[in-house]
């Protein structure tokens, strides 16, 4: 089975006022733990989507190894999944889509996720956290026409409720892990243990909790 795995990473976040993909976290960068997780995963091809901040994120995160897409409309509604299928190889039997500012994924969900879709073909499958569908997700081949009409990543989801395809859950243990897309976010996630590693953060000492409580996730699996 080949696989590739998509890291979408082209979309910023306003409020932030920052590149968002270059925040500090784990003594490198959000987006850099992200691919770090998607290398661990062992992919036959790995993507990663850029958008405005492109310039900046090849300065400073580690892409070696990785295929980048430039798309650079993103933050105005543009789909970068659908650029990114034009660079897919064309002996993968599927994609995993992740997101390259949510680094509490870990790998071990990932292959979870790849192990119970390899068996029978399984069109889509989903993460199943206790409090809800999220990443990764699972697309197989013969879903590329619908992806490839996407207008935004975010729709991957009305994919996946509206599909004419089943769809397999896979269930992973606790809470669908923080996206970062404010600083109450950001400083909820570096509230973690060890979350700044030697790095400076970019929100002001002041407002960068001290530490928290990091839990551990587990994965599981389940077909529905």
């Amino acid at each position: 089975m080949f696989v590739t795995g998509l890291v979408l990473a082209a979309e910023g976040a306003p409020r932030l006022g920052v590149p968002k993909q270059l925040l500090a976290y784990h003594g490198g960068t959000l987006l850099g733990a992200s691919l770090e997780t998607a290398r661990d995963c062992g992919f036959d091809q790995l993507i990663v989507t850029l958008g405005t901040a492109s310039e900046q994120v090849r300065e400073r995160v580690d892409l070696n190894g990785v295929r980048v897409v430039e798309s650079p409309h993103a933050d105005t509604g543009s789909s970068s999944i659908v650029p990114a299928l034009e660079v897919v190889d064309r002996r993968t039997d599927g994609v995993v889509v992740m997101l390259g500012d949510q680094p509490g994924v870990n790998s071990a969900t990932v292959w979870t996720l790849v192990a119970e879709v390899a068996g029978p073909a399984t069109p889509i499958g989903v993460t199943r956290y206790d409090d809800g569908r999220g990443h990764p997700c699972w697309f197989g081949r013969e879903l590329f026409g619908e992806l490839g009409q996407l207008r935004h990543d975010q729709d991957i989801w009305g994919l996946v409720e509206a599909s004419r395809h089943p769809v397999t859950d896979v269930d992973a243990a606790g809470n669908i892990p923080l996206r970062v897309e404010n600083w109450d976010d950001y400083r909820s996630l570096i509230a973690q243990p060890d979350a700044l590693g030697f790095e400076t953060p970019v929100v002001p000492p002041s407002s960068v909790p001290t530490r928290g409580r990091l839990t551990r996730r587990t994965s599981r699996r389940r077909r529905v």
